[in-house]
C-alpha cells in the first residue's frame, strides 16, 4: 500500500499553503470519484491529498448577474437541477446528467470533473509493465497505436498519443466559451475553459495548463440568449452513463431558419474538449436543414486521424453533430 498524509484546510489560501509545503506528490482531493479510482488501480500514487471539502462558499451556485457563476465544489446533480441551469442552459445541464449515474453526481464536484483523466484502458491498466503509456509513464511507448484503439480519438492525437478526453461538461463548457478561475501561489487567474486542457504533442503526461499547486475554484459562464437553444447530445454503447463514443454540445442563434451563430463543441472523439470552428464558420447565415446539418458535421470532423478500429467515429461523429444541430434548431422556436 502506499503511504500517504492527509490535510482538510478550511480556506483556499491554506489549502494552496498545504500543496506548497507538501511538495511533490501533493494532489487536491474533493468528490475522489476520479482520484480514488486512479489510486486503487495504483496508477496515480500521491504522497499527500488536501482535502478542500471543508472549504466553506466554495460550493455556490450564482445566476443572478451577468454570468454562471459555479463554485468549484458545487456537486453535479446541484448545478444540474439549478431551475435557471435546467430551464435555460439544456446544454450544461444535459451534459452533468448524461455523465454519471446519480450517486456519482451527488459526489462528484463541477471543479473536479475538469480534471478527470482519460479512459484509455491502457492507461488504466493495473498491470502497467504490460502495456507502455506515454500518458502514464513519460517516454514509455503507446500501445494504444496500433492496438485496441476502437475507443480512442481521432482529432488531435499524435505519435505518442491517441487517448480520449474523457468529460461531458467540459464539452458543453467549451462551446459556451465558459472559464474557469484558478488559485495558486501566485494569486488568482481566469483562464478560459478551451485552454485548460493540452494537446498530446510529445508530452502527452502534460494535459492541463495548470501551474504548480494551482486549484480551481469556480466555473464562469457568460449568459446568452442562445442557452436556451442548446443541448448536449451524447452517443455511447449502453444508455446508462457509459463514455461517449462521440458527443457534441451546441449552442444556436437563430433568426427563423437563419442560423447566425453556432457554437458546436464535440467529445468522445478528440484528445481535448474540441472546438469545431471550421462547422460554426459553415452554418453562419445558412438555412438550417437536414442536408446542411450533416454537412456542418461532416466539417466538425475534417482533418480526423483514424487507428485500426475506430475509424466508426468520423462518421458516427457528423451525424451526433448533425443530430444535436436539427435538436437546437426545434428548441430555438419553442
Amino acid at each position: 500500500m502506499q503511504p500517504f498524509t492527509y490535510v482538510r484546510p478550511e480556506t483556499t489560501a491554506d489549502a494552496v499553503r498545504a500543496f506548497a509545503d507538501a511538495g511533490d506528490g501533493a494532489r487536491y482531493i474533493a468528490g475522489g470519484t476520479t482520484l480514488y479510482d486512479l489510486m486503487k488501480l495504483r496508477v496515480e500514487r500521491p504522497r499527500h491529498l488536501i482535502d478542500v471539502t471543508a472549504i466553506a462558499g466554495l460550493d455556490a451556485i450564482d445566476t443572478s448577474g451577468d454570468v454562471l457563476r459555479f463554485g468549484a465544489l458545487a456537486a453535479m446533480s446541484d448545478v444540474a437541477a439549478d431551475p435557471v441551469v435546467a430551464g435555460d442552459y439544456p446544454v450544461l445541464a444535459e451534459a452533468l446528467l448524461k455523465a454519471a449515474s446519480q450517486n456519482l453526481r451527488n459526489m462528484a464536484t463541477i471543479g473536479g470533473n475538469l480534471l478527470q483523466r482519460t479512459r484509455c484502458l491502457y492507461f488504466r491498466d493495473p498491470g502497467a509493465a504490460n502495456f507502455p503509456c506515454n500518458k502514464r509513464e513519460p517516454g514509455s511507448g503507446c500501445a494504444a497505436i496500433d492496438g485496441l484503439d476502437r475507443g480512442q480519438a481521432v482529432l488531435g492525437v499524435s505519435d505518442a498519443c491517441t487517448a480520449v478526453s474523457p468529460g461531458d461538461w467540459p464539452v458543453a463548457l467549451t462551446a459556451m466559451d465558459a472559464e474557469v478561475e484558478l488559485l495558486g501561489p501566485g494569486g488568482t487567474r481566469t483562464l478560459a475553459v478551451a485552454d485548460l486542457y493540452r494537446l498530446p504533442g510529445s508530452t502527452p503526461h502534460d494535459e492541463f495548463a495548470l501551474e504548480p499547486g494551482e486549484m480551481v475554484t469556480a466555473v464562469m459562464v457568460p449568459k446568452t440568449p442562445a442557452g436556451a437553444a442548446s443541448t448536449y447530445h451524447k452517443i455511447r454503447d449502453r444508455e446508462s452513463y457509459a463514455f461517449a463514443l462521440a458527443s457534441a454540445a451546441v449552442a444556436l442563434e437563430m433568426d427563423g431558419e437563419r442560423v447566425t451563430r453556432a457554437r458546436i463543441a464535440l467529445g468522445g472523439v478528440a484528445t481535448r474538449p474540441w472546438r469545431a470552428t471550421g462547422a460554426e464558420a459553415a452554418l453562419a447565415g445558412a438555412d438550417l436543414t437536414p442536408e446542411t446539418a450533416l454537412a456542418a458535421g461532416h466539417a466538425a470532423l475534417e482533418g480526423a486521424t483514424p487507428g485500426r478500429h475506430n475509424a466508426f467515429k468520423i462518421e458516427l461523429g457528423a451525424r451526433t453533430v448533425a443530430d444535436a444541430l436539427l435538436i437546437a434548431a426545434e428548441r430555438s422556436r419553442a
